[in-house]
């Protein structure tokens, strides 16, 4: 654990009974009620703060999370809410991080998401909020940007992989807002949001890096460049950030953050190329 983050860690901890139950999660167990304390959401927060697989809250908060799995692959974080690709996708990945990537249940939901790839090569969440235009005949961003920041820990077929980061590629170019939510790249997207929890440039092209046929594009340079004009001495600045953890010290608006660098410093990396998937499927 990095000590220097224990100050952030306790405070995400205090919020752990918020919701009425344990591990900021309601007594019937919905993980996304709360935000930005949500359980999977603050599970996120404390794998980036330095906690590890072997830690005792992470177990129990991989229970937790494991507890809502269907059979199918699909996970209901809400017990009277619809199942949602992008709910699933959260968790999967969530999990993923959490080093749980070769668990039989969660290759059982890779599975299912590499047999329900849409024509365009992207995940839909077909939950119609601003009506059905034309533009909700195309996959949603983010939900496909989840798909492959969980499809990073394994070694899979190139097709899929390659269709679904053509998808997101394709999106810089189009900009305008696609999909039944209405995900675009605008000024929001420019803005560097630390931690991880949207469609952000930082996300964005921190999970495609991961992707050799992403990285040989123009498309990602451009998205690349577009990054790295925000640094500040070499280091990632947080432009934007929710204002409940704007007061933990590893998020701070404004300021450097040294554990966003570390992604940033992970890009870099990965542009070098001879990178190794962490599991295989």
């Amino acid at each position: 654990m990095h000590v220097i983050f224990q100050e952030d860690i306790n405070a995400i901890l205090s919020h752990r009974y918020d919701q009425g139950a344990d591990l900021w999660t309601t007594p019937d167990h919905k993980l996304l009620k709360g935000a930005p304390f949500t359980t999977l959401e603050c599970a996120t927060y404390l794998i980036e703060l330095g906690m590890s697989q072997n830690d005792e809250i992470i177990k129990q908060l991989a229970e937790l999370i494991f507890s809502v799995w269907k059979d199918d692959g699909r996970f209901r974080i809400s017990p009277n809410g619809g199942i949602y690709p992008c709910q699933s996708a959260l968790a999967w990945q969530v999990l993923c991080r959490m080093g749980y990537a070769s668990d039989e249940r969660l290759i059982r939901t890779c599975t299912y998401f590499l047999n329900t790839q849409e024509d365009d090569g992207g995940w839909i969440c077909k939950k119609y909020s601003f009506g059905k235009g034309e533009e909700t005949m195309f996959s949603t961003p983010y939900t496909t940007l989840l798909v492959l920041d969980a499809l990073r820990f394994y070694d899979i077929d190139s097709l899929v992989v390659n269709r679904a980061v053509d998808f997101l590629l394709n999106h810089w170019k189009i900009k305008r807002p696609i999909s039944p939510c209405h995900y675009g790249i605008g000024t929001l997207f420019m803005q560097v949001e630390y931690p991880f929890r949207g469609y952000n440039i930082f996300y964005y092209v921190y999970i495609l890096s991961f992707y050799e046929t992403a990285i040989k594009d123009s498309r990602f340079k451009e998205a690349f460049e577009a990054l790295s004009s925000t640094l500040q001495d070499g280091k990632i600045v947080v432009q934007r950030v929710v204002p409940k953890l704007a007061k933990l010290s590893f998020c701070q608006k404004g300021k450097i953050s040294e554990l966003a660098t570390k992604h940033y410093l992970e890009i870099v990396e990965n542009l070098k190329g001879d990178r190794k998937n962490e599991a295989s499927i």
